[in-house]
């Protein structure tokens, strides 16, 4: 495409996943597992013919953010982490200002590691923390003490990263209200940049399910959760940390890029065992068993036929309803004049029974061309979020 002489690049994000960990939390239901190091390094090659050959399809456009997701990613060597970056830039068009984040886990980086992660341009760590209450992590399954988190993020600091995420994770096993507004406290003392507070999600197959699927008694209440859900907003905020999305906070300027792309529809390209991408209009994604991946020629014609799976088109009003559920998450809301210029149609004709009814019941405002969830809204999205399901 080009615009006065200047060549415009079509957005594009990267998820790159690296499927391990030194131990499998015990609510974790993420695709990812202990390995060896020679599995990890063949991976790693693996992945590297992956990114290489992927990015052929995508000469036409930039990428504007990469995220390195897991599993937990700071686990390889810097040596690893630096190939893969090396790697994208030969093979993509990586913006000069493109957003690299690395999730890090207390315990897998030190201070050498860190200034290497520096060092090959990322520039942006999520370290996953989820409680300051060292009882509250063993419950959890988690490797680390609430000490070792501290020791981590002073050596961030020390590597010289400015911009930087918290993790955390509210209604589990054992808490209290007054024991996650203490979490809270203590991560704010440290003026992390940005912090994510999520609540325990009991997912199926995992040790957590087993043990609190029926016996919800043993969890915080529904009463209790609550309160939790409201110190949040009001803690983050006295701090100056301002919701951007149901579950994250930043500092003005700090909002993570990837994550607001996924929400307003900007494509991406998933690289690795299981990940996802979504792409002119067509969802998909890897394949989820790692010897199946291993095993996979990347330099043979079936390569994608054997990598790419559960292949979806969306139908216009599949990205009608993506378009209002996932921008609705964020606080700014969804614009309609961005849903006419993508869909050639006004989006209160479309919504001409839920839009009014919403209003009247005080669930979204209206400042045009934005309507957005109120803090009513935001209490109950799901329940808002699913009036946006069209019929068929």
């Amino acid at each position: 495409m080009q615009t006065g002489g200047m060549s415009v690049r079509r957005p594009l994000e990267l998820y790159i996943h690296i499927p391990f960990c030194v131990r499998k939390c015990l609510y974790c239901d993420f695709l990812s597992q202990p390995a060896s190091e020679m599995v990890q390094h063949g991976y790693v090659g693996q992945l590297l013919e992956e990114i290489a050959r992927e990015s052929g399809y995508y000469q036409g456009y930039g990428v504007t953010s990469v995220y390195l997701g897991g599993g937990t990613p700071s686990i390889l060597p810097a040596a690893d982490v630096q190939a893969i970056l090396e790697t994208v830039r030969r093979s993509f068009c990586l913006e000069a200002d493109a957003e690299i984040t690395i999730e890090t886990n207390p315990g897998t980086a030190n201070l050498d590691k860190l200034k290497a992660f520096r060092d090959c341009g990322i520039n942006r760590i999520s370290l996953g923390l989820q409680s300051a209450d060292d009882r509250e992590l063993k419950a959890l399954g988690r490797i680390h003490t609430f000490e070792e988190f501290l020791k981590t993020y002073q050596r961030v600091r020390l590597a010289g990263f400015t911009n930087v995420n918290v993790d955390l994770m509210s209604a589990l096993p054992g808490q209290t209200a007054a024991s996650w507004r203490n979490t809270l406290r203590r991560v704010l003392m440290l003026k992390p940049e940005h912090i994510s507070a999520y609540s325990l999600m009991i997912e199926e197959g995992t040790p957590f399910y087993e043990t609190y699927h029926d016996h919800p008694e043993l969890l915080p209440s529904e009463e209790e959760e609550r309160e939790m859900y409201y110190a949040t907003r009001q803690i983050l905020k006295e701090h100056g940390l301002e919701r951007y999305e149901i579950s994250n906070y930043a500092l003005p300027g700090y909002e993570c890029r990837h994550n607001i792309g996924y929400w307003t529809g900007v494509e991406y390209l998933g690289l690795g065992l299981g990940a996802s991408s979504y792409l002119q209009g067509f969802r998909f994604r890897n394949v989820p068993d790692l010897e199946a991946y291993r095993k996979i020629n990347m330099k043979a014609d079936d390569a994608d036929w054997r990598l790419h799976q559960d292949i979806t088109e969306l139908s216009e009003k599949d990205q009608m309803e993506e378009f209002m559920f996932l921008g609705l998450r964020m606080t700014r809301g969804v614009s309609g004049s961005e849903f006419l210029e993508r869909f050639g149609q006004n989006m209160w004709n479309v919504y001409s029974k839920v839009l009014p009814k919403l209003k009247e019941n005080k669930l979204i405002e209206v400042e045009s061309p934005y309507i957005r969830l109120t803090d009513f809204g935001m209490d109950i999205s799901n329940y808002v979020l699913s009036e946006f399901l069209l019929d068929e």
